[in-house]
């Protein structure tokens, strides 16, 4: 389904969650608010619950992708899955996720290499540098527990390290 898949990888870029919470969501774990949108993670890691604060942007695709599935006679119900299996009419399984990435990776050209996973690291390096390099900020969206799990991020998106790159072609 083009549809469901697109919306797979706007949902990993807008929100950075692992594959098994996109998993698990319902239709109620998107919470489109005109002041505070964001989902719902209700079984994390460690089973751990959290909130992901998103965008005005990605709560407007999140309201056309429930409109879509009302369209289609897909349940939009609260504990409705928000990702349906087409099989089972179940959550679709992370093995079903990752297969609906690749595929639409393969429509844009991408190296099969790139997985979904791959989209919560770009999802963590944008958040960084958009929030002026505010990791405790990536580490409760990414739901990590601990600080040092993040500082991978900032290893690599190191502020004065980018600067002093740049300065080598200028």
């Amino acid at each position: 389904m083009p549809v469901r898949d697109w919306f797979i990888v706007e949902l990993a870029l807008a929100t950075g969650l692992r594959v098994m919470e996109i998993a698990r969501l319902d239709c109620g774990d998107v919470l489109v608010d005109s002041r505070d949108s964001s989902v719902m993670v209700r079984r994390g890691k460690g089973g751990k619950a959290r909130l992901v604060r998103v965008a005005d942007a990605f709560a407007k695709l999140c309201q056309e992708y429930l409109l879509w599935k009302r369209n289609v006679r897909e349940p939009i119900s609260a504990e409705s899955p928000l990702l349906r299996s087409s099989n089972t009419g179940k959550h679709m399984t992370t093995r079903a996720i990752q297969k609906a990435f690749k595929r639409s990776a393969a429509r844009a050209g991408l190296p099969s290499r790139y997985s979904i996973h791959c989209l919560r690291h770009t999802y963590a390096c944008e958040l960084y540098k958009a929030s002026g390099y505010n990791l405790r900020l990536v580490q409760k969206q990414l739901g990590h527990a601990r600080i040092a799990t993040t500082q991978v991020y900032a290893d690599v998106m190191d502020p004065e390290v980018r600067r002093a790159l740049e300065r080598l072609y200028t």
